[in-house]
């Protein structure tokens, strides 16, 4: 099967796809009937992916018309309906039938077909959507429109640098650097608020981990002081947090330098699992894990706390250079412990920055681990320091074995890999 004709199966079966849903949703059948169903979009994915194979064959005007013609079908149809429902849900669906089959007949495939999923999603999500947006507040409204001013406007007028020594100072692409990881930590924020404060630590704390695994440790520790009876389940929700610390990394990782993935990921999967594992295991023995949590961190997405990060992380990036100068990887290796006592992502958003500068992916990969070894460290002496007397011991019970897999990890796993 050559590629133009895997290319207009892809458009056929995408139109299918979106058909059956506004056929399912009921909306292609009744007296309120939008721009078609399952036959219509079918159809029309067909042309679509027709007037891709004639644009590749040099048939321009004719693709052109074919592409044309179906659009102006939709943009009829909903000229019509508007009179009636201004919802345009439908024919804007049908237009992404005919991108996605234009896309896949010139062979990107992969490209359209993520489209198709993409669009059946929101669509088959519709209620739970908009149930999320009805949730939202107006404190968190205007951080999505602060983080939109920081991504549309200050990104684009900073300049890309280098400035100064060590290194030099890239505005553009740390403030690029600062996005990705407030864009992260605001999801999962909005997610916290979204699930509430009565679905457990458990949730509080895989949720309040993408935000902030010491701001969840610090808040579990204090509340344990007050609620003894609910020691085992806070270290639970704690341990679920670093958990999730982990993987925030290797997301971060994946993103931003998938090369560095495959170091990255021989240290930080054997730490994370065993969490995940201990999570699982404490809901299963104890089910009790599911009190009222604490408030979730403060909102992530804030000018002040973007500004705060962009200088941590641009030390960290100093600290780096001056360190493997010295003292060539080691000096990475000791930059992470360092790093990690105060933020993992600065840690591994430095490791990524300077990576194909030096040292080698191992060592760039293991000086991640080291910061995440490092704030393990300390979130169980913060435990130890501010929580109860059985919230300590529940917390060195299940956190230890963590810190000890990630140390297993660094010690076994040799640099030069």
């Amino acid at each position: 099967m050559n590629d133009e004709v895997i290319g207009l199966c892809v458009a056929t079966l995408g139109g299918a796809a979106i058909g059956i849903e506004r056929q399912w949703s009921g909306h292609a059948s009744g007296p309120d009937a939008r721009f078609g169903g399952v036959r219509t979009f079918t159809l029309l994915g067909g042309v679509s992916g027709f007037a891709g194979i004639a644009a590749m064959r040099g048939f321009a005007v004719f693709s052109a018309i074919l592409a044309a013609s179906a659009a102006a079908l939709v943009l009829l149809s909903y000229a019509n309906a508007s009179r009636r429902d201004l919802d345009a849900t439908t024919e804007i669906a049908g237009l992404v039938v005919i991108a996605a089959g234009l896309v896949a007949s010139i062979g990107h495939v992969a490209l359209a077909s993520a489209a198709i999923a993409v669009t059946v999603l929101l669509l088959v999500e519709k209620s739970r959507l908009h149930a999320w947006a009805r949730g939202l507040d107006d404190a968190e409204m205007r951080a999505a429109a602060r983080f939109a001013v920081m991504a549309v406007v200050i990104l684009p007028l900073l300049p890309p640098g280098p400035y100064g020594p060590l290194g030099g100072i890239h505005p553009r692409e740390l403030w690029m650097l600062v996005l990705l990881v407030s864009g992260l930590s605001f999801v999962a924020y909005v997610a916290r608020r979204v699930v509430g404060e009565r679905r457990g630590y458990v949730v509080a704390g895989l949720l309040g981990g993408m935000i902030s695994s010491t701001s969840v440790t610090l808040s579990f520790a204090r509340v344990s002081r007050d609620r003894s009876s609910d020691d085992r389940a806070l270290a639970l929700g704690v341990v679920a947090a670093c958990s999730v610390m982990f993987a925030r990394l290797l997301l971060l990782v994946v993103l931003l330098d998938p090369a560095l993935a495959g170091a990255a990921a021989r240290y930080l999967v054997a730490p994370c699992a065993l969490g995940a594992l201990l999570t699982l295991g404490g809901l299963w023995f104890s089910p009790s894990s599911q009190g009222r949590a604490p408030a979730a961190p403060g909102n992530p997405l804030q000018l002040g706390a973007a500004i705060q990060l962009a200088v941590l992380l641009q030390a960290v990036l100093f600290a780096v250079h001056v360190l493997r100068e010295r003292w060539a990887d080691a000096g990475v290796l000791v930059s992470g412990a360092v790093g990690g006592l105060v933020d993992t992502d600065a840690v591994a958003l430095s490791m990524i920055r300077s990576s194909g500068v030096g040292s080698s992916s191992g060592v760039l990969a293991a000086g991640i681990a080291i910061g995440a070894l490092s704030n393990t460290v300390f979130k169980l002496a913060l435990g130890a320091t501010l929580g109860g007397p059985r919230f300590r011991r529940a917390l060195l019970l299940a956190l230890s074995p963590i810190a000890l897999a990630a140390a297993a990890a660094l010690l076994l796993i040799p640099l030069d890999r």
